[in-house]
Order: structure tokens, then sequence, then C-alpha cells
């Protein structure tokens, strides 16, 4: 099961509130401005600053 659309809608990044995209391949979310990347375990995103990884462009 995927992420929903609607719910991509509404996540935002908890450290700066930007929005947040699926990455290509599904591994995670990555915030447009501060690049970010949460990852989704089980279909579930995991939106805590301390496990997200800082990804280069």
């Amino acid at each position: 099961m995927a992420i929903s659309k609607e719910l991509l809608e509404i996540l935002v990044c908890p450290l700066c509130k930007q929005p947040v995209e699926l990455k290509p391949d599904g591994s995670g979310l990555k915030c447009v401005a501060c690049k970010r990347v949460y990852p989704i375990r089980d279909d579930i995103p995991v939106m805590l600053v301390d496990e997200a990884v800082i990804e280069p462009e």
C-alpha cells in the first residue's frame, strides 16, 4: 500500500514546515526546503526530525 495522495498533500516537514515529496524509490519523504528525508516504515511515514537524514539534491 502506497502513501495516499491526500496524506501527501497535508504532510509537512516538522522542522521547517515546508511540503514533503515522495522519493522516486518510495523509501521516504523528502522536504523540498531543508532536504531532510523522513523514512517510511511499514507504509507509515516516520515524521521525526531525529529519524531524518539530510540528503543532497
